[in-house]
C-alpha cells in the first residue's frame, strides 16, 4: 500500500472519531492560548525553584526552542507543499472534518506538534535541575500534554498523522538541544 494513501486513511479513521463533548475537548488542546497559562505557571515555578538567573536562562531556552520549531516547521512547510487535510480534494471528498478555520494552506510537518514536545522536553530537564531530582508526574503530565495537543491536530482536521509523528521527532530533538544548551549556561553561571 502506498504510504501517503496509509496516511490519509489512518487520519480518515482517526478524524472520524468524535462527538460533540471530544469535539469541544479536542478544539481546547489544538488551541494555542489555552497554553498560555501553563507556560506562565511553569516558567514561574522554573524561577521560584531555580532562580531568578538560571531560572531566566532556561525560560530564554524554552523560548528559543518554540521559536526553532515554529519557523523550522515554516520553512519545511513551504519546501515541501503539502496541503493540509482540510485543503486537499481527495480527504475533502472523503468526508474530513474539520472544527476550526482552514488555516494555512500546508502542513507538513506540525508545528503544533514539534511546539509541544519541544517545550515538554525543555520544561522537564529545566524543572528536574531546579529541583536536583527527577519528577516523574511532572514528566509524564508533560508528555501526555504534548501527545494530546498533538493528536488533537488531526481531530480538527488540519494535519494528517504523519506531519505528527514528524513534529514529534523534530520537538523531542530541537527539545534536547535547547535544554542542553540551557543546562550548559547554567553551569557556567555555577562555574564563576
Amino acid at each position: 500500500m502506498d504510504i501517503v494513501r496509509l496516511d490519509q486513511d489512518i487520519t480518515l479513521a482517526v478524524n472520524g472519531l468524535h462527538t460533540s463533548f471530544t469535539d469541544i475537548v479536542w478544539q481546547t488542546f489544538s488551541n494555542r492560548f489555552v497554553w498560555l497559562v501553563m507556560y506562565l505557571i511553569i516558567a514561574a515555578f522554573i524561577i521560584w525553584k531555580a532562580g531568578w538567573k538560571k531560572g531566566l536562562i532556561y525560560i530564554a531556552a524554552m523560548a528559543l526552542c518554540l521559536v526553532a520549531c515554529d519557523q523550522f516547521s515554516n520553512l519545511i512547510k513551504n519546501y515541501v507543499c503539502r496541503l493540509r487535510p482540510c485543503h486537499d480534494p481527495y480527504m475533502l471528498e472523503r468526508g474530513v472534518r474539520l472544527l476550526e478555520e482552514a488555516g494555512g494552506l500546508y502542513g507538513f510537518f506540525s508545528s503544533h506538534a514539534a511546539n509541544a514536545f519541544g517545550f515538554a522536553v525543555c520544561a522537564t530537564q529545566a524543572a528536574e535541575a531546579s529541583l536536583k531530582r527527577s519528577s516523574k508526574w511532572f514528566t509524564w503530565f508533560m508528555f501526555i500534554w504534548a501527545a494530546l495537543v498533538s493528536v488533537s491536530r488531526i481531530f480538527v482536521g488540519k494535519h494528517y498523522l504523519g506531519d505528527i509523528l514528524v513534529g514529534t521527532l523534530v520537538g523531542l530533538v530541537l527539545g534536547f538541544v535547547f535544554a542542553s544548551l540551557g543546562h550548559w549556561v547554567c553551569s557556567k553561571l555555577t562555574d564563576k
